[in-house]
């Protein structure tokens, strides 16, 4: 692992702090003391904390953390852009960015999906951060000039929940949207589009993203990973375990697919840019 390694998609759930009513699921604790021993291991110095969903727009666990932190941490938060937070206290801590969480909520209309996303990046315009987007990659698409509009750089994650199954062909206008300059995608969580063994169909996707614009390419974990099981309404509120991903191997694989020089900018130059370590 290149010295100055950043993970930028990790959550903390910690039970000190209450999780939404409405929330879609229930996770287990992954606690920081985990964290930090699971990148003490990968050999990883600075992550990205990530607002997740059962916590809503309560930033609170998130925000403990980055004063734990301090400079080797930053943190993406969620809220509703018409409650007036205090992103500038925020910033002092290490936000850096906000989220619109669109998938975990099934918005997969491009009309609905629009209007958070303006709002959002016209409160933290003037800050400097970035606009956080977990969608799929039809709704990319379909906004893909309107993202290009936005203020602020977008970061996609998780591939764009790009299938890989649809091979490099599909990324057209993702890579499009990197080459302009207007966005980042994550590289993380290839599990949630692969189907194949030690996700090798997911390789042709890296090696495309890689080729149209690896200096906006970002990678994560996404530990603890969390979707260990389909979500009903009747299940919401029990603890969903968390996804058996072997994290070693999965930056070992990033990096064979990427070579080295291209990996440390994925692990270090890129986040070390966008987040301002």
């Amino acid at each position: 692992m290149p010295s100055g390694a950043c993970d930028c998609h990790v959550h903390v759930f910690d039970p000190r702090f209450p999780y939404a009513g409405d929330r879609a699921y229930t996770p287990g604790p992954a606690s920081g003391e985990q964290l930090d021993e699971l990148h003490w291991r990968l050999g990883v110095s600075r992550a990205v904390l990530v607002q997740p969903s059962p916590y809503g727009t309560d930033n609170s666990c998130l925000l403990d953390q980055l004063r734990i932190r301090g400079d080797r941490a930053r943190g993406v938060v969620v809220f509703d852009p018409a409650d007036a937070p205090p992103l500038e206290e925020w910033h002092a801590l290490g936000v850096r960015g906000a989220r619109v969480n669109l998938a975990t909520f099934a918005v997969d209309d491009p009309a609905v999906a629009v209007a958070p996303l303006r709002a959002t990046a016209s409160v933290i315009a003037d800050l400097g951060w970035h606009l956080q987007v977990f969608t799929s990659l039809p709704v990319v698409e379909a906004l893909a000039d309107d993202l290009a509009r936005l203020p602020v750089p977008v970061v996609l994650d998780h591939f764009a929940l790009a299938p890989a199954s649809a091979g490099p062909g599909r990324l057209s206008v993702l890579t499009d949207l990197l080459r302009s300059g207007a966005a980042y995608v994550k590289l993380s969580a290839p599990h949630r589009i692969s189907t194949a063994a030690d996700h090798a169909d997911v390789e042709p996707l890296v090696g495309a993203l890689v080729a149209a614009a690896a200096d906006r390419l970002l990678w994560g974990t996404d530990w603890p990973h969390t979707g260990g099981r389909p979500r009903t309404a009747a299940n919401r509120l029990t603890v969903e375990p968390f996804e058996p991903i072997d994290d070693a191997r999965a930056v070992a694989r990033l990096l064979e697919w990427t070579g080295p020089e291209a990996g440390r900018r994925i692990l270090v130059d890129n986040p070390a840019g966008l987040y301002g370590f």
